[in-house]
């Protein structure tokens, strides 16, 4: 298993739109297995090709504290969305440990593939179907910081470019 290096804001790459998995072969396996170790490394609980710079429909998570409940989605769509919900969000993509308050839904039901090709429905609530909500999005090009106003995203932009500078010092 390898650590990816995880790209971040405000690298143009995060908007890429993700392109469907076609071919479930090793290489796919070997993929998933470095998402995973990438995402324990910097201590998150999920992550998304774009974020290691892959523009493939590939989702790993894992809300658990013991790395006992991974998930892979691949090629995910959403089959309900119902409820309202939502948590200070932070992104290993999105520099300063920056966190923010988004709306969710409360329970969405995912129809996906894993990394053999089988299909399968996740059926989630609360914080799994939070974290499914903001992995997904990184698939389309969308951060949680989009859904931010135009000024809290500038902010944070200044704050991440403030910071650049005083580490080039």
């Amino acid at each position: 298993m390898t650590v990816r290096t995880v790209i971040k804001f405000p690298n143009p790459n995060l908007k890429k739109i993700s392109e469907p998995v076609t071919v479930f072969d090793e290489n796919l396996k070997q993929l998933v297995q470095d998402m995973f170790e990438t995402m324990y490394e910097d201590k998150g609980i999920g992550l998304a090709a774009p974020q290691i710079d892959v523009h493939k429909q590939i989702v790993v998570i894992d809300t658990s504290e013991d790395k006992s409940e991974q998930r892979v989605i691949i090629n995910p769509r959403f089959i309900l969305e119902e409820g309202e919900t939502g948590i200070e969000e932070g992104c290993l993509s999105v520099p300063l440990d920056y966190r923010a308050y988004v709306k969710r839904f409360e329970h969405v039901i995912v129809e996906c593939q894993n990394e053999k090709g089988e299909t399968y429905q996740i059926d989630a609530h609360d914080l799994l179907a939070i974290c499914i909500q903001h992995e997904l999005d990184h698939l389309k090009g969308v951060l949680f910081i989009d859904y931010l106003s135009s000024l809290k995203r500038n902010l944070l932009l200044s704050k991440i470019k403030k910071e650049e500078r005083r580490n080039r010092k």
